[in-house]
């Protein structure tokens, strides 16, 4: 039997935990703090400034929202469009793939998941090169298609292990059971497969549209283009990159960078609870 803790080392604990989490959420309240900041301040000096807003206005805000000097709504539309179709490529090849992995026994198998392993060893940028030339003979270089297609390819070997070994997971009787009273191969993974696969569909789908927001390095290379085609990454790295850098303008728009994914993120958590939460009933 184990013996309950002291007081004394619970309450050192805790206050421990508390200033580790004050420590890793500093960042980010610094950030919103420097977003309220009068002109383009970074710091204060005020030393109670740099913890709590002393002053605050929304000038910044309304500066990146009015897209004048600096198209942040063109921007954010345009990662919106490439992190949204993405996703929407990303989940449509890699669950099929992944239930093909998972419950069909074919020539090759073995060989294409080691393979799968073999591509993912690799770090992505070396492929930035061929990438580029394919998407100039595709005549796709320069475009949001051609970005959307080399986001969905350096994705879909990670996202179609995630939803294979789920699908590995789920019993095939109840697909079996499911077929005897009639659904063929397709109509078993449409409307057997998939329902009970919605905890790795929110978590792939999740990874695959921060994959498409935050990626900064093939964006870059892929689409040089004006500010009106950049995406958000790219205009954020070239706002900070002038010559005097508007700290307020970045950092209110580092503020509003987030929120999509918090959002998202927010709506796939229900997913993911009552994924745990079923996975944890033992039929």
């Amino acid at each position: 039997m184990s013996r309950k803790p002291r007081p004394l080392v619970l309450v050192l604990q805790y206050i421990f935990l508390g200033l580790m989490t004050l420590f890793a959420l500093y960042p980010i309240w610094f950030v919103i703090l420097a977003s309220g900041r009068v002109g383009s301040r970074l710091y204060t000096l005020n030393l109670l400034g740099m913890f709590i807003p002393t002053e605050w206005t929304f000038e910044n805000y309304q500066v990146m929202l009015s897209g004048q000097p600096y198209p942040f709504l063109t921007w954010m539309r345009n990662s919106l469009f490439v992190a949204g179709f993405t996703t929407i490529a990303c989940l449509l090849i890699a669950t099929s793939a992944a239930f093909a992995f998972s419950r069909f026994r074919f020539y090759g198998r073995e060989f294409g998941l080691i393979l799968l392993l073999a591509i993912q060893a690799f770090p992505g940028v070396l492929s930035l090169v061929p990438v580029a030339q394919l998407l100039t003979a595709f005549k796709l270089y320069a475009s949001h298609w051609g970005l959307i297609l080399a986001y969905t390819i350096g994705n879909l070997v990670f996202t179609t292990w995630l939803m294979k070994g789920y699908f590995d997971t789920i019993p095939i009787e109840i697909e079996e059971a499911a077929m005897i009273d009639g659904c063929g191969p397709i109509q078993s993974f449409l409307l057997v497969g998939l329902p009970m696969a919605k905890p790795a569909l929110a978590v792939t789908a999740l990874l695959a549209f921060m994959g498409g927001w935050g990626e900064y390095v093939f964006a870059s290379v892929l689409i040089p283009a004006p500010d009106v085609r950049r995406t958000l990454m790219v205009g954020m790295y070239s706002l900070a990159n002038t010559q005097s850098i508007p700290w307020g303008y970045f950092a209110a728009g580092a503020v509003m960078t987030i929120i999509p994914v918090i959002l998202i993120y927010t709506y796939f958590q229900k997913y993911l609870v009552g994924g745990l939460t079923l996975g944890g009933v033992k039929g």
